[in-house]
């Protein structure tokens, strides 16, 4: 039976992915980078609410910056396996 992801479990198809992996990784960096930003630039106006939300939000994107991460370290270990 053909695979429906012929490249899937090859080098180049880990390597794809791993370079997926570092666009999604840059995007998250950035935005991580800017909600801190905001919120050391708007703090002294911001409401309680909003603090709270930004600060959710860091929560959040810095969790999926730790998960990208891993996931693209099983890659490499997975790459050097093969």
């Amino acid at each position: 039976m053909k695979s429906i992801f012929p490249l899937y479990f090859t080098d180049d198809g880990i390597k794809e992915q791993i370079g997926w992996l570092k666009v999604v990784f840059g995007m998250l960096f950035a935005t991580d980078i800017s909600l801190i930003a905001y919120l050391f630039t708007k703090i002294s106006t911001l409401s309680m609410l909003q603090i709270i939300i930004v600060l959710l939000g860091l929560t959040l994107v810095t969790s999926a910056i730790i998960y990208v991460n891993k996931k693209a370290m099983n890659k490499i270990d997975s790459l050097e396996e093969l």
